[in-house]
């Protein structure tokens, strides 16, 4: 029997893909994507909703991660690609392809081009919640989808948590691997934490519509985390513990 402070073992990430999308273990999520999937958008009538959970997607040798909350309801409910089909999904590409992680600037159906370079995005949860509100036990039930993800991509050296329950779900894996600094360090956009092992961790607000259209989040701020974790992974200096950036 495996003890929660084991590693995951090494799966490949087309079978994560394949476990992620036949994934049944939230009735609720799974019956409320497949609602929406039936009842549509008006914007969006003439789609075939993808309507399943989301898996991940980006370079294999990806040395950042991008951990979102979940596919939005008409965005990667509809599109089946996380951040894709929304306003989040432009916005949050757009600085990513600022600092080189994507080829292009949009993120709008599965089949529009785009390619990550050196990043993997995914998300704490897999299906869209109703509300944006996936239950604990919702978040509970897809963290062995992340740890397998993140066992299958071992180059990675950096997180980054879009989003308190993001980065209250890096702490929870973490802490499987036995990395639990004390005191934890407090959500924080921008602030930055490296552990003395394990993939550092950069936090950001989410680039949720009520983030951006509020001012919240600008465009000049995401862009600055990406440019910390263009930074992280590609110098060998290391950051001081608990520094805020951007």
């Amino acid at each position: 029997m495996r003890s929660r402070h084991d590693k995951p073992t090494r799966i490949s990430l087309s079978t994560i893909r394949q476990a992620v999308v036949h994934c049944d273990r939230c009735p609720r999520l799974r019956a409320y994507c497949a609602r929406v999937a039936g009842r549509k958008k008006a914007a969006h009538r003439d789609d075939v909703y993808w309507g399943r959970p989301v898996p991940g997607f980006g370079d294999r040798r990806a040395r950042l991660l991008v951990l979102g909350l979940a596919p939005a309801a008409h965005g990667a409910n509809r599109t089946g690609r996380v951040f894709t089909g929304d306003g989040s999904g432009d916005f949050l590409m757009r600085a990513m392809h600022q600092y080189g992680f994507a080829n292009i600037p949009t993120a709008r159906h599965a089949t529009d081009g785009l390619k990550l370079r050196d990043a993997y995005i995914t998300a704490v949860v897999r299906c869209a919640p109703p509300d944006n509100k996936p239950t604990g036990q919702e978040i509970k039930n897809c963290q062995p989808h992340l740890e397998a993800e993140l066992a299958a991509l071992p180059n990675v050296h950096a997180i980054i948590a879009l989003g308190r329950i993001a980065y209250d779900t890096y702490w929870r894996v973490m802490r499987g691997l036995s990395i639990c600094p004390s005191p934890r360090p407090a959500f924080k956009h921008g602030l930055v934490f490296t552990p003395d092992r394990g993939p550092a961790l950069i936090a950001s607000y989410h680039p949720s519509r009520q983030n951006t259209n509020t001012g919240r989040l600008t465009a000049p701020m995401l862009a600055c985390i990406f440019k910390t974790a263009s930074q992280l992974i590609t110098s060998a200096a290391i950051t001081k513990h608990g520094r805020a950036t951007c």
